[in-house]
């Protein structure tokens, strides 16, 4: 619980410091070659700077905040990831015997990793479709439930899982070794404490 309750504080904080952000990435991403010479002048962008000036000019605070609400429910992914994790070094070391503070090899901390961002975008993805084509400029929604029910309508439970496969190669393996490296890194200074209270009380 506490490291789920962790990760969803630190997930709704950088949710609403970068989802300005995320808006003109998705926009300028999804603007075609020469497409912006057909487009209303609103909605038409020459680099980031011109799409924040014209999304804030145009639909004020609310454009630049489009696709918040899936993202806030996206905000469990890190939390659904960080208990998956933790729950399958309990597994692992109840199953062996280990002690509770062992550092676990590499192959280990990569499995753990790999299989908790698997479980937590299964669980999670559909957010993201919903929150990319709320912000998108090519589409006219209402809101939120009007992208799902249109989405479910078009393209049934599959179109909730597109571009699935590409983000999982994208971020299975960033996810794998950014945990390897904060498990080594925590057990390493982690050793360091130990090694100075055992110099100090000498």
């Amino acid at each position: 619980e506490r490291h789920m309750l962790a990760a969803a504080e630190a997930g709704a904080l950088t949710l609403v410091m970068t989802n300005p952000i995320w808006v003109v990435k998705t926009r300028l991403c999804l603007q075609y070659g020469n497409e912006a010479l057909y487009l209303p002048a609103s909605k038409r962008y020459y680099g980031m700077v011109d799409a924040f000036r014209k999304v804030y000019r145009y639909e004020g605070v609310p454009g630049l905040y489009k696709g918040f609400v899936p993202g806030i429910i996206g905000v469990s992914h890190g939390a659904f990831q960080f208990m998956a994790y933790e729950e399958l070094k309990k597994i692992y070391i109840k199953r062996y015997n280990l002690s509770q503070d062992i550092k676990l090899g590499t192959f280990e901390y990569l499995s753990f990793a790999a299989l908790s961002k698997l479980f937590a975008a299964s669980i999670t993805y559909p957010y993201q479709v919903v929150r990319a084509r709320l912000q998108d400029q090519h589409n006219d929604y209402s809101g939120l439930l009007d992208v799902v029910r249109k989405t479910w309508r078009n393209e049934g439970f599959k179109g909730y899982y597109k571009g699935i496969v590409p983000n999982l190669m994208r971020v299975v393996p960033a996810t794998a070794i950014t945990f390897v490296v904060y498990e080594h890194l925590q057990h390493f200074l982690l050793d360091m404490r130990k090694n100075d209270k055992n110099v100090k009380s000498q």
